[in-house]
């Protein structure tokens, strides 16, 4: 069983499963799918991160993640008039390179470790064909460019790609991207490195070089995706795994752990209680990211010492259960893509891929039509920032793909897009399922909520759809949370997803019906 936000990327996934290709083929499939499909989301000119769990193995992860290029000083932003913050949008907010491929190249690796025999050519077929033929425009894609035209329209590249004959593209209209089909095509005739060290990397290198970025081709020479041991948490009802810093994984983590502490069971769903707790617990996983999760080679402390059994029930024990405390403003959401693949055999994959603002840096690459990821605005210009800008530092992500084993021999892939929205909604959809029994697609299409600002908007209320109950938004309000209703299925709250396998080797799934995506299985 395979799900992504977009249904093109699934299918992706289950003709590889089909055809024998196992749990990484499919993922690999689906991610190189899913980057010409939902361009607005994710691209390879982004991150990634993946959960691997292999039956007889522990969990392992893959960091992704591209490093602030070698020249991207302080120094170097002051010298170009950039002393306050840096800039959003353009060449100098493309200051980090793009790990997205590298994490495909790993696990291509790993596939073939566990026996898998698919050809990459194969693997990247679907996406070079979309790209060569093109795509209809769904609606979120065609909202976010006529959303962000006047903003991104005078960003290298962007206007021919998505602007075609200076219009925004209509819902269904076909969108062709020739030069990211023969960049793709290139990578599945010499392989996944070629994007680092090879030709691919030497154009990409001389178009941000003319553009004025500050990566060079030395910067994706040096760049490696790696292995890493994930962060794992406890629960009375199973263990649950997430990525370990740069990502915020933590605090998806850290809101589980006080929820499990808290007993919810008791609840339900939609209860106004439910909801509460869940934003009690966020308010305080967020404090624990705002000043310790950074680059791990700047941590001073151990992520994983966050999860003591004994830490969580003293943060647990600070949430009032009558009343909302105080928080400061959360920072706006990201773009990504997360998609979850399982097996036959109970191999699983849960991963996320993004180029974090709609559109990233919002420049195209003239020779191979890459749109380039502004991860890099995370940094802080500051001198006693967290995350300070650093050359060869990593950029704090808001990426974190979830993964389950369960007591009773279900392991579950989850995650959703969302920047700061995606801890929160991985609450509400694991809760749902694993404690209150909630089917998968009944724990994703339920209403959800959001504390903190959504897409194109200031306020920092707490946000929920308008199917809650009237009783759970009052009770909401009475408990002293600042309520802002939104539409009944609102794009903002996240494109979720959720695959698993239970123990008797049957399937079950759930697809946002906020989103274009499905669940696709044999």
């Amino acid at each position: 069983m395979a799900v992504a936000p977009h249904s093109l990327a699934a299918q992706s996934a289950l003709a590889v499963l089909r055809e024998g290709g196992n749990a990484l083929e499919a993922a690999i499939a689906c991610a190189a799918t899913t980057a010409v499909a939902y361009p607005h989301m994710n691209s390879i000119g982004g991150d990634s991160f993946w959960l691997v769990s292999v039956p007889g193995q522990a969990p392992r992860a893959i960091d992704a993640c591209g490093a602030a290029a070698a020249a991207a000083s302080v120094q170097w932003y002051a010298e170009r008039g950039v002393t306050a913050q840096l800039p959003a949008r353009g060449p100098l907010a493309a200051l980090t390179v793009a790990g997205t491929v590298s994490g495909w190249e790993l696990a291509f690796g790993l596939a073939r470790q566990l026996g898998g025999k698919m050809p990459l050519s194969r693997l990247l077929a679907d996406a070079i064909d979309y790209a060569i033929r093109g795509v209809p425009v769904c609606e979120s894609l065609a909202r976010s460019i006529a959303a962000k035209r006047d903003e991104l329209a005078p960003q290298p590249g962007f206007a021919g790609l998505f602007l075609p004959g200076g219009d925004a593209p209509p819902i269904g209209g076909r969108l062709m991207q020739p030069r990211l089909a023969a960049a793709l095509h290139h990578l599945s005739d010499v392989g996944l490195d070629a994007f680092y060290r090879g030709d691919l990397a030497r154009s990409i290198a001389a178009d941000l070089e003319r553009l004025g970025s500050p990566i060079a081709l030395n910067d994706l020479i040096v760049h490696r995706a790696r292995w890493r041991a994930p962060l794992q948490l406890a629960l009375r009802r199973g263990a649950v795994y997430n990525l370990p810093p740069p990502t915020q994984g933590l605090v998806s983590l850290l809101i589980l752990g006080q929820l499990d502490a808290l007993g919810i069971d008791a609840l339900t769903h939609d209860d106004p209680r439910f909801v509460h707790l869940v934003v009690e617990a966020t308010k305080q996983a967020f404090a624990v990211k705002d000043r310790y999760i950074t680059d791990p080679i700047y941590m001073a402390v151990e992520a994983q010492g966050f999860l003591d059994p004994a830490a969580i029930r003293a943060m647990a024990g600070r949430i009032s259960p009558e009343r909302a405390a105080p928080w400061p403003p959360l920072p706006g959401p990201g773009d990504t893509v997360w998609m979850g693949v399982i097996d036959d055999a109970g191999r699983a994959v849960s991963c996320i891929q993004s180029i974090y603002h709609e559109f990233g840096s919002g420049i195209v690459l003239g020779e191979s039509g890459i749109n380039w990821q502004n991860r890099g605005v995370s940094f802080s210009l500051e001198s006693d920032a967290l995350n300070r800008l650093m050359p060869g530092r990593k950029p704090f992500h808001t990426l974190n793909p979830a993964l389950a084993q369960l007591n009773d021999g279900r392991t579950v892939v989850y995650g959703t897009m969302g920047g700061d929205g995606q801890p929160q909604t991985q609450a509400a959809i694991f809760s749902r399922y694993v404690n209150f029994g909630l089917d998968a697609q009944a724990a994703i299409a339920a209403p959800r909520w959001r504390l903190g600002r959504a897409w194109g908007q200031d306020s920092d209320t707490l946000k929920l759809e308008g199917r809650f109950p009237a009783a759970t938004l009052d009770g909401l309000r009475g408990l002293g949370h600042e309520i802002e209703v939104l539409g009944d299925y609102d794009e903002s709250m996240g494109h979720a997803g959720m695959v698993v396998r239970h123990a008797n080797g049957t399937f079950e799934g759930g697809a946002d019906p906020r989103s274009n995506g499905c669940v696709a299985a044999f």
